[in-house]
Protein backbone atom coordinates (compact mmCIF):
# COMPACT_ATOMS: atom_id res chain seq x y z
CA UNK A 1 0.00 0.00 0.00
CA UNK A 2 3.20 2.29 -0.97
CA UNK A 3 2.39 5.32 -3.07
CA UNK A 4 0.78 8.78 -3.45
CA UNK A 5 -2.96 7.51 -2.81
CA UNK A 6 -1.89 4.57 0.05
CA UNK A 7 -2.08 6.61 3.20
CA UNK A 8 -5.42 7.68 2.35
CA UNK A 9 -6.65 4.37 1.30
CA UNK A 10 -5.54 3.06 4.75
CA UNK A 11 -7.39 5.93 6.36
CA UNK A 12 -10.82 4.96 4.58
CA UNK A 13 -10.00 1.34 5.49
CA UNK A 14 -9.44 1.96 9.38
CA UNK A 15 -12.31 3.87 8.81
CA UNK A 16 -14.78 1.44 7.76
CA UNK A 17 -13.12 -1.08 10.63
CA UNK A 18 -13.95 1.26 13.50
CA UNK A 19 -17.56 2.08 12.08
CA UNK A 20 -17.82 -1.60 11.87
CA UNK A 21 -16.87 -1.78 15.91
CA UNK A 22 -19.57 1.01 16.62
CA UNK A 23 -21.89 -1.04 15.45
CA UNK A 24 -20.97 -3.97 17.03
CA UNK A 25 -20.53 -2.28 20.36
CA UNK A 26 -23.45 0.32 20.07
CA UNK A 27 -25.63 -1.44 23.49
CA UNK A 28 -21.97 -0.71 25.05
CA UNK A 29 -21.50 2.90 25.95
CA UNK A 30 -17.86 3.03 27.99
CA UNK A 31 -16.69 1.14 24.64
CA UNK A 32 -18.57 3.23 22.29
CA UNK A 33 -17.62 6.30 23.31
CA UNK A 34 -13.83 5.08 23.34
CA UNK A 35 -14.47 4.25 19.56
CA UNK A 36 -15.91 6.66 18.52
CA UNK A 37 -13.56 9.30 20.28
CA UNK A 38 -10.71 7.09 17.63
CA UNK A 39 -13.11 7.35 14.75
CA UNK A 40 -13.14 11.21 14.87
CA UNK A 41 -9.84 11.47 16.15
CA UNK A 42 -8.70 10.07 12.43
CA UNK A 43 -9.37 13.54 10.65
CA UNK A 44 -7.99 15.64 13.67
CA UNK A 45 -3.91 17.06 13.16
CA UNK A 46 -1.22 14.92 13.93
CA UNK A 47 -0.77 14.21 17.78
CA UNK A 48 3.14 15.33 18.76
CA UNK A 49 4.08 14.97 22.61
CA UNK A 50 7.27 16.72 23.71
CA UNK A 51 8.93 14.42 26.40
CA UNK A 52 12.05 14.87 28.49
CA UNK A 53 13.43 15.33 31.88
CA UNK A 54 12.82 19.07 34.17
CA UNK A 55 14.95 21.76 31.90
CA UNK A 56 15.13 20.05 28.59
CA UNK A 57 13.37 23.17 27.33
CA UNK A 58 10.27 21.21 26.39
CA UNK A 59 7.93 24.43 26.50
CA UNK A 60 10.69 26.65 25.25
CA UNK A 61 10.81 24.42 21.88
CA UNK A 62 7.47 24.49 21.66
CA UNK A 63 6.79 28.14 21.48
CA UNK A 64 9.82 28.32 19.10
CA UNK A 65 7.93 25.73 16.78
CA UNK A 66 4.54 27.85 17.22
CA UNK A 67 6.30 31.32 17.06
CA UNK A 68 4.29 32.89 19.85
CA UNK A 69 5.00 32.12 23.90
CA UNK A 70 1.83 30.51 24.35
CA UNK A 71 3.78 28.05 26.74
CA UNK A 72 4.89 28.47 30.49
CA UNK A 73 8.70 28.13 30.49
CA UNK A 74 9.03 28.77 34.14
CA UNK A 75 8.74 26.68 36.89
CA UNK A 76 5.30 27.14 38.08
CA UNK A 77 2.36 25.24 38.14
CA UNK A 78 1.37 24.64 34.90
CA UNK A 79 4.61 22.96 34.18
CA UNK A 80 3.48 20.47 36.32
CA UNK A 81 0.50 19.24 33.94
CA UNK A 82 -0.19 17.68 30.93
CA UNK A 83 -0.99 20.96 28.18
CA UNK A 84 -2.40 20.15 24.70
CA UNK A 85 -2.39 23.30 21.86
CA UNK A 86 -4.49 23.20 19.54
CA UNK A 87 -5.72 25.50 16.69
CA UNK A 88 -8.80 27.41 16.73
CA UNK A 89 -10.83 30.28 15.84
CA UNK A 90 -10.00 32.12 19.03
CA UNK A 91 -7.33 31.64 22.01
CA UNK A 92 -9.34 29.61 25.08
CA UNK A 93 -7.84 27.39 27.90
CA UNK A 94 -10.10 24.83 29.09
CA UNK A 95 -9.27 22.69 32.11
CA UNK A 96 -10.25 18.91 32.21
CA UNK A 97 -10.25 17.90 35.65
CA UNK A 98 -9.22 14.48 37.10
CA UNK A 99 -12.75 13.12 38.17
CA UNK A 100 -14.14 13.26 34.43
CA UNK A 101 -16.46 16.21 34.99
CA UNK A 102 -17.23 18.70 33.05
CA UNK A 103 -13.80 21.21 31.61
CA UNK A 104 -14.21 24.46 32.87
CA UNK A 105 -12.85 27.28 31.27
CA UNK A 106 -10.03 29.82 32.39
CA UNK A 107 -9.01 33.09 32.22
CA UNK A 108 -6.51 33.88 29.98
CA UNK A 109 -3.81 36.60 30.86
CA UNK A 110 -0.46 38.20 29.02
CA UNK A 111 2.79 38.95 31.14
CA UNK A 112 5.17 40.83 29.13
CA UNK A 113 3.79 39.21 25.65
CA UNK A 114 3.42 35.39 27.13
CA UNK A 115 0.44 33.24 28.13
CA UNK A 116 -0.40 33.19 31.65
CA UNK A 117 -2.50 30.65 32.79
CA UNK A 118 -4.67 31.16 35.94
CA UNK A 119 -5.73 27.68 37.37
CA UNK A 120 -8.57 29.78 38.95
CA UNK A 121 -7.55 27.97 42.50
CA UNK A 122 -7.88 24.59 41.21
CA UNK A 123 -5.16 22.30 43.34
CA UNK A 124 -2.74 21.02 40.42
CA UNK A 125 -3.47 17.46 41.75
CA UNK A 126 -6.90 17.39 40.49
CA UNK A 127 -6.36 18.78 36.87
CA UNK A 128 -6.15 16.02 34.19
CA UNK A 129 -5.18 18.48 31.66
CA UNK A 130 -4.96 21.50 30.01
CA UNK A 131 -6.66 22.12 26.27
CA UNK A 132 -4.74 25.67 25.17
CA UNK A 133 -6.71 26.46 22.09
CA UNK A 134 -4.74 29.15 20.20
CA UNK A 135 -5.22 30.62 16.18
CA UNK A 136 -1.76 29.35 14.51
CA UNK A 137 -0.56 27.87 11.50
CA UNK A 138 1.90 26.01 13.20
CA UNK A 139 -0.76 24.22 14.83
CA UNK A 140 -3.13 23.41 11.91
CA UNK A 141 -1.65 20.05 11.01
CA UNK A 142 -0.16 19.21 14.40
CA UNK A 143 -1.53 19.12 17.68
CA UNK A 144 1.41 20.14 20.42
CA UNK A 145 1.41 18.45 24.42
CA UNK A 146 3.40 19.82 26.44
CA UNK A 147 4.40 17.19 29.12
CA UNK A 148 5.55 17.70 33.02
CA UNK A 149 9.55 16.44 33.43
CA UNK A 150 10.14 12.75 33.06
CA UNK A 151 11.90 11.81 36.30
CA UNK A 152 10.52 14.95 38.33
CA UNK A 153 11.47 15.98 41.61
CA UNK A 154 7.76 16.48 42.27
CA UNK A 155 6.23 12.67 41.85
CA UNK A 156 2.63 14.00 41.33
CA UNK A 157 4.49 15.76 38.04
CA UNK A 158 6.53 12.40 37.21
CA UNK A 159 3.54 10.20 37.72
CA UNK A 160 1.44 12.39 35.25
CA UNK A 161 4.10 12.42 32.59
CA UNK A 162 4.36 8.51 32.95
CA UNK A 163 0.79 7.82 32.81
CA UNK A 164 0.48 9.89 29.28
CA UNK A 165 3.39 8.57 27.62
CA UNK A 166 3.35 5.26 28.87
CA UNK A 167 -0.06 4.28 30.13
CA UNK A 168 -0.34 0.57 31.56
CA UNK A 169 -3.75 -0.31 29.81
CA UNK A 170 -4.07 1.53 26.63
CA UNK A 171 -1.66 3.32 23.55
CA UNK A 172 -0.34 7.16 24.43
CA UNK A 173 -2.49 9.52 23.18
CA UNK A 174 0.66 11.24 21.21
CA UNK A 175 0.75 9.50 17.55
CA UNK A 176 4.58 10.87 17.66
CA UNK A 177 7.11 12.02 20.54
CA UNK A 178 10.06 14.62 20.29
CA UNK A 179 12.08 13.83 23.28
CA UNK A 180 14.18 16.29 24.41
CA UNK A 181 17.55 16.09 26.63
CA UNK A 182 20.35 18.04 27.27
CA UNK A 183 23.20 14.77 26.61
CA UNK A 184 22.32 10.95 26.46
CA UNK A 185 22.54 9.71 29.86
CA UNK A 186 21.52 6.35 31.44
CA UNK A 187 18.21 8.10 32.70
CA UNK A 188 17.13 8.91 28.87
CA UNK A 189 18.00 5.25 27.52
CA UNK A 190 15.98 4.24 30.45
CA UNK A 191 12.55 6.07 29.31
CA UNK A 192 12.85 5.99 25.87
CA UNK A 193 13.18 1.89 26.48
CA UNK A 194 10.27 1.44 28.58
CA UNK A 195 8.53 3.94 26.13
CA UNK A 196 9.24 1.18 23.28
CA UNK A 197 7.61 -1.91 22.02
CA UNK A 198 8.64 -3.56 18.67
CA UNK A 199 4.91 -4.05 18.05
CA UNK A 200 3.44 -2.24 15.29
CA UNK A 201 0.96 -0.31 17.61
CA UNK A 202 2.68 1.36 20.03
CA UNK A 203 6.06 3.36 20.60
CA UNK A 204 8.91 2.58 18.40
CA UNK A 205 11.43 3.72 16.86
CA UNK A 206 9.83 5.38 13.96
CA UNK A 207 7.26 7.78 15.78
CA UNK A 208 10.40 8.84 18.31
CA UNK A 209 12.65 11.66 17.57
CA UNK A 210 14.98 12.52 20.32
CA UNK A 211 16.56 16.40 20.35
CA UNK A 212 19.61 17.73 22.05
CA UNK A 213 17.35 20.68 22.97
CA UNK A 214 20.11 23.22 24.72
CA UNK A 215 22.44 22.57 21.87
CA UNK A 216 24.12 25.82 22.65
CA UNK A 217 25.19 24.73 25.92
CA UNK A 218 27.31 21.55 24.86
CA UNK A 219 29.78 23.98 23.66
CA UNK A 220 29.22 26.34 26.97
CA UNK A 221 28.17 29.27 24.69
CA UNK A 222 30.69 29.40 22.18
CA UNK A 223 29.78 30.76 18.53
CA UNK A 224 31.22 27.06 17.11
CA UNK A 225 28.64 25.57 19.61
CA UNK A 226 25.78 24.13 17.43
CA UNK A 227 28.62 22.55 15.08
CA UNK A 228 29.66 20.76 18.26
CA UNK A 229 26.10 19.87 19.18
CA UNK A 230 25.86 18.76 15.72
CA UNK A 231 28.85 16.35 15.61
CA UNK A 232 27.76 14.62 18.97
CA UNK A 233 23.98 14.09 17.34
CA UNK A 234 25.57 12.70 14.41
CA UNK A 235 27.98 10.36 16.36
CA UNK A 236 24.17 9.34 18.34
CA UNK A 237 22.47 9.05 15.72
CA UNK A 238 25.21 5.83 15.12
CA UNK A 239 24.85 4.27 18.11
CA UNK A 240 23.07 0.96 17.77
CA UNK A 241 21.51 1.53 21.07
CA UNK A 242 20.03 4.94 20.22
CA UNK A 243 19.09 3.55 16.58
CA UNK A 244 16.88 1.05 18.56
CA UNK A 245 14.84 3.67 20.14
CA UNK A 246 14.39 6.81 18.00
CA UNK A 247 14.37 7.53 14.26
CA UNK A 248 16.84 10.36 14.56
CA UNK A 249 18.81 12.90 16.86
CA UNK A 250 18.80 16.34 15.84
CA UNK A 251 20.85 19.08 17.80
CA UNK A 252 18.31 22.82 18.19
CA UNK A 253 19.41 25.65 20.29
CA UNK A 254 15.65 26.16 21.66
CA UNK A 255 16.52 29.50 23.44
CA UNK A 256 18.05 30.53 19.96
CA UNK A 257 14.94 29.12 17.46
CA UNK A 258 12.50 30.57 19.79
CA UNK A 259 13.87 34.21 20.52
CA UNK A 260 14.98 34.45 16.64
CA UNK A 261 10.97 33.81 15.58
CA UNK A 262 9.79 36.44 18.47
CA UNK A 263 12.38 38.91 17.71
CA UNK A 264 10.97 42.62 18.25
CA UNK A 265 12.87 46.00 16.54
CA UNK A 266 14.00 47.67 20.07
CA UNK A 267 15.88 43.95 20.86
CA UNK A 268 17.24 44.43 17.35
CA UNK A 269 18.27 47.85 18.17
CA UNK A 270 19.93 46.92 21.19
CA UNK A 271 22.02 44.56 19.78
CA UNK A 272 22.71 46.75 16.68
CA UNK A 273 24.14 49.35 19.94
CA UNK A 274 26.57 46.60 21.38
CA UNK A 275 28.00 45.47 17.56
CA UNK A 276 29.26 49.01 16.99
CA UNK A 277 30.83 48.62 20.26
CA UNK A 278 34.68 48.87 19.92
CA UNK A 279 36.40 45.64 19.29
CA UNK A 280 38.25 45.91 22.85
CA UNK A 281 35.12 46.79 24.73
CA UNK A 282 33.05 44.74 23.02
CA UNK A 283 35.22 41.05 23.31
CA UNK A 284 34.79 41.86 27.11
CA UNK A 285 31.50 42.61 27.49
CA UNK A 286 31.04 39.20 25.50
CA UNK A 287 33.44 37.36 27.33
CA UNK A 288 30.94 35.90 30.23
CA UNK A 289 27.19 36.26 31.01
CA UNK A 290 28.45 37.71 34.52
CA UNK A 291 30.52 40.45 32.89
CA UNK A 292 27.82 40.94 29.93
CA UNK A 293 24.93 42.03 32.63
CA UNK A 294 27.40 43.87 35.10
CA UNK A 295 26.42 47.33 35.76
CA UNK A 296 30.33 48.71 34.87
CA UNK A 297 29.51 47.44 31.32
CA UNK A 298 28.41 50.48 28.61
CA UNK A 299 26.19 52.83 29.48
CA UNK A 300 24.21 51.98 26.22
CA UNK A 301 22.36 49.81 25.85
CA UNK A 302 21.34 50.14 29.62
CA UNK A 303 22.59 47.21 32.51
CA UNK A 304 18.50 46.50 32.35
CA UNK A 305 18.37 45.76 28.75
CA UNK A 306 21.49 44.01 28.48
CA UNK A 307 20.11 41.86 31.44
CA UNK A 308 16.92 41.54 29.41
CA UNK A 309 18.92 40.35 26.37
CA UNK A 310 20.80 38.06 28.54
CA UNK A 311 17.95 35.83 29.34
CA UNK A 312 15.96 36.06 25.78
CA UNK A 313 19.21 34.99 23.97
CA UNK A 314 21.57 33.55 26.28
CA UNK A 315 25.84 34.27 25.91
CA UNK A 316 25.38 31.81 22.51
CA UNK A 317 22.56 33.87 20.75
CA UNK A 318 24.40 37.21 21.86
CA UNK A 319 27.35 36.21 20.44
CA UNK A 320 26.04 35.09 17.19
CA UNK A 321 23.78 37.91 16.56
CA UNK A 322 26.71 40.54 17.29
CA UNK A 323 28.71 38.33 14.78
CA UNK A 324 26.03 38.55 12.22
CA UNK A 325 25.61 42.32 12.60
CA UNK A 326 29.10 42.80 12.59
CA UNK A 327 29.06 40.57 9.13
CA UNK A 328 26.62 42.97 7.58
CA UNK A 329 23.18 41.82 8.86
CA UNK A 330 21.21 45.30 8.34
CA UNK A 331 17.54 44.66 9.57
CA UNK A 332 15.72 42.77 11.99
CA UNK A 333 13.95 40.20 9.51
CA UNK A 334 17.29 39.74 8.10
CA UNK A 335 19.08 38.63 11.41
CA UNK A 336 15.91 37.15 12.39
CA UNK A 337 16.30 34.71 9.53
CA UNK A 338 19.66 34.12 10.12
CA UNK A 339 19.07 33.08 13.77
CA UNK A 340 16.47 30.33 13.24
CA UNK A 341 18.53 28.88 10.20
CA UNK A 342 21.50 29.11 12.76
CA UNK A 343 19.76 27.36 15.64
CA UNK A 344 18.65 24.08 14.09
CA UNK A 345 15.28 24.78 13.57
CA UNK A 346 15.02 24.47 10.42
CA UNK A 347 16.54 21.07 10.53
CA UNK A 348 14.26 19.96 13.06
CA UNK A 349 11.18 21.02 11.15
CA UNK A 350 12.49 19.11 8.04
CA UNK A 351 12.77 15.90 10.41
CA UNK A 352 8.83 16.61 11.99
CA UNK A 353 7.71 16.57 7.83
CA UNK A 354 9.62 13.27 6.66
CA UNK A 355 9.18 11.54 9.51
CA UNK A 356 5.55 12.03 11.16
CA UNK A 357 3.62 14.70 8.88
CA UNK A 358 4.26 12.61 5.78
CA UNK A 359 3.45 9.15 7.47
CA UNK A 360 0.67 11.38 9.73
CA UNK A 361 -2.12 8.83 8.04
CA UNK A 362 -0.58 5.89 8.75
CA UNK A 363 0.64 6.93 12.38
CA UNK A 364 -2.89 8.02 13.21
CA UNK A 365 -4.23 4.44 11.44
CA UNK A 366 -1.99 2.46 13.83
CA UNK A 367 -3.22 4.46 16.96
CA UNK A 368 -6.82 4.00 15.72
CA UNK A 369 -6.14 -0.10 15.39
CA UNK A 370 -4.70 -0.44 18.84
CA UNK A 371 -7.84 1.55 20.27
CA UNK A 372 -9.65 -1.13 18.57
CA UNK A 373 -8.26 -4.09 19.89
CA UNK A 374 -7.56 -3.26 23.54
CA UNK A 375 -12.39 -2.71 23.75
CA UNK A 376 -12.07 -5.94 21.81
CA UNK A 377 -9.48 -7.35 24.67
CA UNK A 378 -11.30 -5.75 27.35
CA UNK A 379 -14.85 -5.59 26.47
CA UNK A 380 -14.97 -9.06 24.42
CA UNK A 381 -18.48 -9.51 22.64
CA UNK A 382 -19.97 -12.58 20.90
CA UNK A 383 -20.21 -11.08 17.49
CA UNK A 384 -17.08 -9.41 17.72
CA UNK A 385 -15.05 -12.23 16.17
CA UNK A 386 -15.29 -10.53 12.19
CA UNK A 387 -13.69 -7.06 13.74
CA UNK A 388 -11.15 -8.72 15.90
CA UNK A 389 -10.46 -10.95 12.01
CA UNK A 390 -10.65 -7.33 10.16
CA UNK A 391 -7.97 -5.89 12.72
CA UNK A 392 -5.61 -8.90 12.30
CA UNK A 393 -5.52 -8.81 8.74
CA UNK A 394 -5.24 -4.65 8.23
CA UNK A 395 -2.43 -5.17 10.39
CA UNK A 396 -0.81 -8.25 9.55
CA UNK A 397 -1.41 -7.59 5.38
CA UNK A 398 -1.00 -3.49 5.33
CA UNK A 399 2.40 -2.50 3.81
CA UNK A 400 2.41 0.62 5.79
CA UNK A 401 2.32 -1.57 9.29
CA UNK A 402 4.86 -3.33 7.15
CA UNK A 403 7.73 -1.12 6.35
CA UNK A 404 7.00 0.59 10.31
CA UNK A 405 7.94 -3.41 11.76
CA UNK A 406 10.63 -3.77 10.01
CA UNK A 407 12.24 -0.19 10.17
CA UNK A 408 12.08 -0.90 13.83
CA UNK A 409 13.11 -4.26 13.48
CA UNK A 410 16.53 -3.22 11.98
CA UNK A 411 17.13 -0.46 13.99
CA UNK A 412 16.45 -2.57 17.57
CA UNK A 413 18.66 -5.14 15.57
CA UNK A 414 15.87 -7.92 15.73
CA UNK A 415 16.92 -8.59 11.82
CA UNK A 416 20.73 -8.23 11.09
CA UNK A 417 22.13 -6.78 7.80
CA UNK A 418 25.20 -5.42 6.81
CA UNK A 419 25.52 -1.74 7.38
CA UNK A 420 25.16 -0.55 4.08
CA UNK A 421 22.29 -3.04 2.99
CA UNK A 422 20.23 -1.89 6.75
CA UNK A 423 21.19 1.74 5.85
CA UNK A 424 19.88 1.39 2.35
CA UNK A 425 16.75 -0.72 3.49
CA UNK A 426 16.11 2.28 5.62
CA UNK A 427 16.05 4.21 3.50
CA UNK A 428 13.91 2.74 0.57
CA UNK A 429 11.30 1.95 3.51
CA UNK A 430 10.90 5.41 3.67
CA UNK A 431 13.23 5.84 7.20
CA UNK A 432 14.26 9.35 5.63
CA UNK A 433 11.21 10.49 3.95
CA UNK A 434 8.78 8.69 2.47
CA UNK A 435 8.67 10.17 -1.06
CA UNK A 436 10.27 8.60 -3.71
CA UNK A 437 13.28 11.14 -4.15
CA UNK A 438 14.21 10.48 -0.24
CA UNK A 439 13.33 6.92 -0.66
CA UNK A 440 15.44 7.14 -3.21
CA UNK A 441 18.50 8.63 -2.03
CA UNK A 442 17.82 11.22 -4.51
CA UNK A 443 17.28 15.45 -4.79
CA UNK A 444 13.94 16.36 -4.76
CA UNK A 445 13.88 17.82 -7.98
CA UNK A 446 14.63 14.61 -9.58
CA UNK A 447 13.46 14.09 -12.94
CA UNK A 448 10.83 10.93 -13.83
CA UNK A 449 12.96 9.35 -15.52
CA UNK A 450 15.76 9.76 -13.03
CA UNK A 451 13.26 8.53 -10.60
CA UNK A 452 12.11 4.94 -12.72
CA UNK A 453 16.00 4.40 -13.15
CA UNK A 454 16.84 4.25 -9.78
CA UNK A 455 13.86 2.73 -8.76
CA UNK A 456 13.98 -0.09 -10.98
CA UNK A 457 17.90 -0.52 -10.18
CA UNK A 458 16.79 -1.14 -6.47
CA UNK A 459 13.96 -3.45 -7.56
CA UNK A 460 16.26 -5.43 -9.41
CA UNK A 461 18.66 -5.54 -6.34
CA UNK A 462 16.57 -6.30 -3.45
CA UNK A 463 14.87 -9.25 -5.32
CA UNK A 464 18.40 -10.67 -6.29
CA UNK A 465 18.53 -10.59 -2.03
CA UNK A 466 15.20 -12.04 -1.21
CA UNK A 467 15.59 -15.05 -4.11
CA UNK A 468 19.66 -15.36 -2.72
CA UNK A 469 20.44 -18.77 -1.21
CA UNK A 470 22.88 -17.47 1.06
CA UNK A 471 20.12 -15.53 2.71
CA UNK A 472 18.63 -16.55 6.03
CA UNK A 473 14.56 -16.36 6.49
CA UNK A 474 14.81 -12.87 8.48
CA UNK A 475 16.38 -11.45 5.69
CA UNK A 476 14.70 -12.86 3.18
CA UNK A 477 11.61 -11.35 4.34
CA UNK A 478 12.92 -8.06 5.25
CA UNK A 479 14.50 -8.34 1.37
CA UNK A 480 10.87 -8.92 0.05
CA UNK A 481 9.47 -5.99 2.19
CA UNK A 482 11.80 -3.53 0.78
CA UNK A 483 10.72 -5.58 -3.08
CA UNK A 484 7.29 -4.57 -1.83
CA UNK A 485 8.31 -0.84 -1.10
CA UNK A 486 10.09 -0.88 -4.35
CA UNK A 487 7.19 -1.58 -6.48
CA UNK A 488 4.97 0.96 -4.49
CA UNK A 489 7.15 3.73 -5.77
CA UNK A 490 7.14 2.18 -9.31
CA UNK A 491 3.39 2.07 -9.24
CA UNK A 492 3.19 5.56 -7.85
CA UNK A 493 5.66 6.74 -10.33
CA UNK A 494 3.59 5.35 -13.26
CA UNK A 495 0.09 6.82 -11.40
CA UNK A 496 2.19 10.24 -11.78
CA UNK A 497 3.10 10.07 -14.89
CA UNK A 498 -0.24 9.25 -16.22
Amino acid sequence: MTGPAAPTRLRDAVRTVLQHGVTVYRDRPASLRWLQHHLDRLDEPLRLALAGKVKAGKSTLLNALVGEAIAATDAGECTRVVTWYVDGHAPSVALHPRDGGPPRHLRINRVDGALDIDLGGVAVERVDRLVVTWPSAGLRTTTLIDTPGVASLSPDAADRADRFLTPDDAPTPADAVLYLMRHLHAGDVRFLESFHDRGVARAAPVNTVAVLSRADEIGGGRIDALLSARRIATRYRGDDTLRGLCQTVVAVAGLLAFTARTLRQDEYAALAAIAALGQDELDLLLLSADRFAHPDGPAEPSVEVRRALLDRFGMFGLRLSVSQLRGGCRDAATLADQLVARSGLVELREVLATQFTDRRDVLKARSALIALERVLTVDPLPGAAPLAAEVERLLAATHDFAELRLLSDLRWRVVKLPREQMEEAERLLGGQGASPAQRLGLEADAELPQLREAALAALRTWRRRAESPMAGRAQANAARTVVRSCEGVLAGLRSWAG
